[in-house]
């Protein structure tokens, strides 16, 4: 953490990169630590580049960088594995890199990587950074706003049992920056009527395998026939996270160039198996791609072996 400090000093131009279709934590990370730079270095130019989220449009948007930005520049990648999901690929056009994340490490990109793969939210990182340095480094409302926001969205309200006491704590502090609870549950929890109306349509059309596996399809043409975006149409993955005896859950959704697979857990370890379909993530919960829905019934054979051998090690579970 220190050389990333250094190295933050020693930059007057700093952009800040996440990952395609970016998520809470992405975003959260993205804006608190530029806010955090900005706020203590008001001299420096901070850019934060890449992909928006309309979930969490209110922490901010982030815009594409200008080609010229990127000259004598420091590069900062957060909440990204591998390379090829950053976002604005220009990265590489910054004179030095730094990655920080919390993934599994499987793909070195950046000329400095810190990751720790126990954290649960890259915007925990980014916190624990504030905090190691809370004597040089200084914090605003929305920069802790906009980590905390990173650090409830990657944990699910703190539901997943990645969460450790460093989580709390770090979510603490950030309260004692002016967070407000009643504001953010507010922008995170109001879904507009169309993404409702499709909850509905995933809760009557969700299957399961005989072992154990709920899952949804989402091909194109239910996304337009609901008016929502590719954004809401993804968070439906939580509509089906609680049905009993499926202790797996996916959303496969179509888009234009692939389908993607969004595999959550409750308690078998998925990550394997997302790297075997082209993905990746945490054990409990990754991402990957179908490719084709011709190639459904081969992944649910993979899966459902993990699933009934998590049920034959588990029977009480």
């Amino acid at each position: 953490m220190e050389f990333i400090l250094n190295k933050i000093k020693e930059y007057n131009k700093i952009l800040i990169f996440g990952h395609v279709r970016p998520d809470g934590d992405c975003i959260g990370s993205q804006y608190g630590l530029a806010r955090i730079i900005k706020e203590t270095y008001p001299e420096k130019e901070v850019i934060v580049t890449g992909e928006a989220s309309d979930y969490v449009s209110f922490i901010g948007s982030p815009k594409m960088a200008n080609d010229e930005d990127f000259k004598d520049a420091l590069g900062i990648c957060v909440d990204i594995a591998n390379g090829d999901r950053v976002s604005d690929q220009r990265y590489k056009n910054c004179e030095y890199t730094i990655k920080i994340d919390h993934h599994i490490n499987v793909d070195s990109f950046c000329d400095y990587e810190y990751v720790d793969e126990n954290s649960p939210a890259c915007a925990q990182i980014i916190t624990e950074f504030f905090i190691k340095f809370k004597d040089e480094l200084k914090m605003t409302a929305k920069a802790a706003e906009a980590l905390y926001v990173g650090i409830i969205t990657d944990t699910g309200r703190f539901k997943f049992d990645s969460v450790k006491r460093e989580t709390f704590n770090a979510a603490g502090l950030l309260l004692d920056y002016g967070v407000d609870l009643g504001y953010i549950d507010n922008k995170l929890s109001v879904e507009t009527l169309e993404s409702l109306k499709l909850r509905g349509y995933c809760l009557t059309h969700f299957e399961t395998t005989k072992a154990g596996f709920a899952y949804l399809k989402m091909p194109r043409e239910i996304i337009d026939e609901f008016g929502v975006t590719n954004e809401e149409a993804a968070n439906q993955v939580t509509a089906i996270s609680t049905v009993k005896g499926c202790p797996v859950w996916a959303l496969f959704i179509e888009y234009p160039d692939d389908i993607r697979i969004r595999l959550r857990s409750r308690g078998p370890v998925i990550n394997k198996l997302a790297e075997k379909w082209g993905g990746g993530g945490h054990a409990k919960a990754s991402g990957a791609s179908l490719g084709s829905w011709d190639k459904l019934p081969l992944f649910l054979d993979d899966i459902d072996e993990i699933v009934n051998d998590y049920k034959n090690n588990n029977p009480d579970d």
